[in-house]
């Protein structure tokens, strides 16, 4: 990856700025499991950056948004739905935080993410949907890939993983497949979270320099980084030969990390008629108590020591 043009003072501050306000994103995870969200989270820093969505303001929708995602599962389980929700996109796209976002409310047993890994030895001679299938929701389930069968679109096309052949068969098969899926009674939502040069630049900065995110980084997302412009010429073909009536691609607009995570929850809730499914009055039960019940204390030999007294 080149290095970028020399900086002025003035532009050196504001990409300091935001490579902390990328730092701090990665956090929020943890400040969103409290609903109290104080102004002296957010640094100076923050303040300069023009036009970022507030984050109280940012918690305060997500968590309606995600109450409404659990009403969704419980109508999905109700109604015996299935429904298939892809995300594709650039590396350091959102992709992963929107995932997060979406499941960290709900049941892993009704909602569930699929990230399949590079195609092993025996893989790669099947059918080139075989392995996508068998993830393929039953009656009452959400899936969400996390990248999809889109990878030979993408990726495998662009890094001469594959033929021509290959990719111009599978133009020519996906329309087919992924209408077979929703005949056979399968809702299938397509997203591309769309990220800037600019931004994707800054992104992979900010990996490369917070330990907590190098893993993040592979020599596939270095490379994909040089070659921009191939990504952005397969993924120009992938939209026109993929966007069919019965599954459209939605183009999310993800620079902004936040407002892209709340746009395309609001969004994927639009797509269903779904109601608040009444739910039995839950009681808790008397415990049942025994006379000569005794519980025995835990040697300490067994104890996980107590270093945060």
């Amino acid at each position: 990856m080149r290095n970028p043009d020399p900086l002025s003072s003035e532009e050196r501050d504001r990409l300091m700025a935001r490579l902390e306000q990328d730092l701090l994103d990665g956090y929020d995870e943890e400040f969103e499991l409290e609903r109290e969200d104080e102004d002296h989270f957010r640094s100076a820093e923050d303040r300069r950056i023009e036009g970022m969505l507030p984050r109280g303001v940012y918690f305060k929708e997500l968590f309606a948004l995600q109450r409404e995602l659990v009403k969704l599962q419980d109508w999905v389980v109700q109604e015996r739905r299935k429904v298939v929700i892809v995300f594709e996109g650039r590396d350091s796209a959102g992709k992963g935080g929107v995932i997060k976002r979406i499941t960290q409310r709900l049941n892993p047993r009704v909602c569930r993410v699929v990230a399949l890994p590079a195609p092993n030895d025996r893989e790669r001679t099947q059918w080139y949907f075989q392995r996508y299938v068998s993830h393929l929701p039953a009656a009452g389930e959400v899936v969400l890939f996390d990248r999809s069968w889109y990878n030979r679109a993408g990726v495998e096309s662009v890094m001469g993983f594959c033929s021509d052949e290959e990719v111009e068969e599978f133009f020519r098969s996906v329309p087919e497949f992924e209408r077979m899926l929703v005949r056979s009674g399968i809702q299938l939502i397509k997203y591309w979270f769309s990220i800037t040069d600019e931004e994707q630049h800054l992104r992979f900065l900010s990996r490369i320099h917070d330990p907590l995110k190098q893993w993040k980084l592979s020599p596939m997302d270095l490379e994909s980084r040089r070659r921009w412009e191939d990504y952005t010429r397969a993924k120009e073909v992938m939209l026109e030969r993929t966007h069919i009536a019965e599954a459209p691609w939605w183009v999310v607009p993800a620079v902004d990390k936040k407002r892209a995570r709340l746009n395309c929850i609001a969004h994927l809730l639009e797509h269903f008629p779904y109601q608040e499914v009444p739910r039995q009055e839950v009681v808790l039960p008397e415990r049942v108590r025994h006379q000569d019940y005794l519980r025995h204390p835990v040697p300490e030999t067994m104890l996980v020591p107590n270093r945060y007294p």
